[in-house]
């Protein structure tokens, strides 16, 4: 789902919270070497997501945060702060070619180049957390 996360509203809190989980405790952060990812510049989105990067003219990027149940995405556009909640059981995470990692849930999806080790390192990570969490029963869901 796509949210406006400019302003701090109880009910859109409680959304992420039920589609993500809660955030992560500082314990387990450090032990798993930090939660949030470096900055990622988009190459490419969905159309949704496209109107909102062309609204303005600095550069696209976005940031990925890593939550019990899924991720959150977030990039900026204007004033505003947008949020793409994605659960696990509906994230596909693919590297191109050239560099390319593409993020994927149902029509909304972000490509962003991961020119750097960190990146690489950091999706990783995101896909090791994922494999650990993920949802084995309808049940759990």
């Amino acid at each position: 789902m796509l949210l406006n996360v400019s302003y701090n509203d109880k009910k859109i809190t409680k959304k992420i919270n039920e589609a993500v989980g809660k955030t992560i405790p500082l314990k387990e952060r450090f032990a798993m070497g930090g939660i949030g990812s470096p900055k990622l510049h988009i190459t490419e989105a969905s159309i949704d997501i496209y109107n909102l990067l062309v609204l303005d003219n600095s550069t696209n990027s976005c940031n990925v945060e890593i939550r019990p149940n899924g991720i959150i995405v977030r990039f900026r556009s204007r004033l505003e702060t947008y949020a793409l909640i994605i659960p696990y059981y509906k994230l596909n995470v693919y590297k191109g070619d050239i560099g390319i990692y593409s993020i994927y849930m149902d029509h909304y999806f972000i490509k962003v180049r991961s020119d750097t080790k960190a990146i690489q390192r950091f999706f990783r990570k995101l896909m090791d957390h994922r494999a650990d969490n993920l949802p084995t029963n309808l049940e759990d869901l």
